[in-house]
């Protein structure tokens, strides 16, 4: 048969065998809108004469981009959000806090292994954590969906990513998408569809990380094979032809780091050690989980982050946040001076929550870093992995966080003396109100629920 993993999807759900460079029209077992196209959308909706989506059951809407919102213009289109989702009686309906629209959509199971699932925003790619083909659509598609329960495609081309041995301690799964982005660039699978092999038993997060950086090498969907998610059917045949192939070693694999303004720009994190940054940001449908948080906390620890940078927290979704308040995650991340933000994309996309300003160095573990990404075009985002956002929160600078996780208390405090020292003078020390109490911080953060992180 010699059939893709996408070539397999299209084919079932269209009814026919299809190969890539065919088109077709399939129907969608799902379609996700947020708040940040909501106006275009029902505008499209209006201009096909429609004035019902086809099947309230499948459609998911979100208040996620630019939420709580932080201008009137913006809370007067969340009102216009909310009215129709109440006209049109659409039952699954998440408001401001509730979490990213991908984050959610996997992990309340509102995708199903080997369907076509739309969304109105590029990382919908996400998708192919459980083995959907997910794809992120414009408003005007996104429409036409909502209206017709269907959509049309060209049938990808694949690319193969087999990824082998196992990750050593300190190094993670987004080192590992990092890498695949090194090699195949932004622009290396335009409309093509990456299958990843070897990772199917990771952790959901994991894969929602492997098939959601998809997006950032021009992706049409990204979708992990073999997942517990998936039916016996769902998978590539043996001999199936691919347009390019590329294997990753995780063994050997260092942490990275995307250098601005490209996510392509990827280096050794051993390139990039000194870089001073002013702000970090753990977040995004990218590193926003539970496991991201609490390989930050165990750096962070009972430890106060450098008086002269600022970290911005936020989880994925609710679910993400009551797990991290439960295992103390949270406390240990509030302890150490971050700024806890409410569910969502926060500062991710710029649009509330922390925007940078001018000058202004980031550490980010989301997924772009192009300029204006995060707010001033004239601030610089490095991308990292919540390991080495952890130390550079820690330090005021970027750094190889194996040697951290591998220290003694002495050392690991040496460690962070060394780097601070060493780091150019910028912006200002914050008077903390916790520092008032730093000794009393210390040792409940020490004393309090600890947990091994599976690396």
């Amino acid at each position: 048969m010699t059939r893709t993993l996408a070539e397999v999807i299209l084919s079932r759900v269209s009814g026919r065998d299809v190969r890539a460079g065919d088109l077709v029209i399939v129907p969608v077992s799902r379609v996700m809108v947020h708040d940040s196209v909501i106006d275009a959308v029902i505008a499209g909706l209006r201009d096909l004469g429609r004035e019902q989506v086809w099947d309230t059951s499948k459609v998911c809407v979100f208040v996620d981009h630019a939420a709580p919102a932080p201008t009137p213009v913006v809370a007067d289109s969340h009102r216009v959000l909310r009215e129709w989702v109440r006209e049109q009686r659409i039952p699954t309906f998440y408001d401001a806090g509730e979490g990213v629209c991908h984050q959610i959509m996997v992990e309340e199971g509102y995708c199903e292994p080997g369907t076509v699932i739309v969304g109105s925003d590029s990382h919908s790619n996400s998708y192919g954590a459980v083995g959907a083909f997910g794809a992120g659509m414009g408003a005007t598609d996104i429409a036409v969906a909502l209206a017709l329960g269907r959509t049309w495609l060209r049938v990808p081309e694949s690319i193969k990513v087999d990824f082998t041995g196992r990750l050593r301690k300190g190094v993670t799964m987004k080192d590992a998408i990092m890498r695949v982005v090194r090699e195949i660039g932004t622009d290396g699978a335009r409309y093509a569809c990456v299958e990843f092999h070897g990772v199917g038993d990771l952790p959901q997060g994991d894969r929602i990380t492997l098939a959601g950086m998809t997006t950032e090498m021009g992706a049409k969907a990204g979708i992990v094979v073999g997942t517990p998610e998936a039916p016996a059917w769902l998978h590539p045949d043996g001999d199936a032809r691919y347009m390019r192939e590329v294997t990753i070693d995780l063994t050997t694999l260092e942490p990275q780091i995307a250098v601005p303004p490209r996510v392509d720009q990827v280096v050794d994190v051993s390139a990039a050690i000194g870089q001073p940054v002013d702000i970090v940001f753990l977040g995004s449908c990218t590193n926003g989980r539970l496991v991201d948080m609490q390989q930050a906390a165990k750096v962070l620890r009972g430890r106060r982050i450098a008086p002269h940078v600022r970290l911005e927290v936020v989880p994925s979704s609710r679910r993400q946040f009551d797990l991290a308040m439960q295992d103390g995650t949270m406390q240990t991340l509030s302890a150490a001076g971050a700024v806890i933000g409410s569910s969502g994309c926060g500062p991710c996309l710029g649009r509330t929550g922390g925007v940078l300003a001018a000058q202004e160095i980031c550490l980010s573990t989301a997924n772009r870093n192009y300029k204006g990404r995060m707010g001033s075009p004239d601030a610089s985002i490095f991308i990292g992995s919540p390991y080495v956002a952890a130390v550079a929160a820690l330090t005021g600078v970027i750094d190889d966080p194996r040697p951290y996780l591998e220290a003694t208390d002495a050392e690991f405090d040496e460690l962070v003396a060394r780097r601070r020292s060493e780091r150019p003078e910028r912006g200002a020390a914050s008077s903390r109100s916790g520092d008032r109490s730093r000794e009393l911080v210390m040792a409940s953060a020490r004393s309090g629920p600890s947990q091994e992180i599976d690396d």
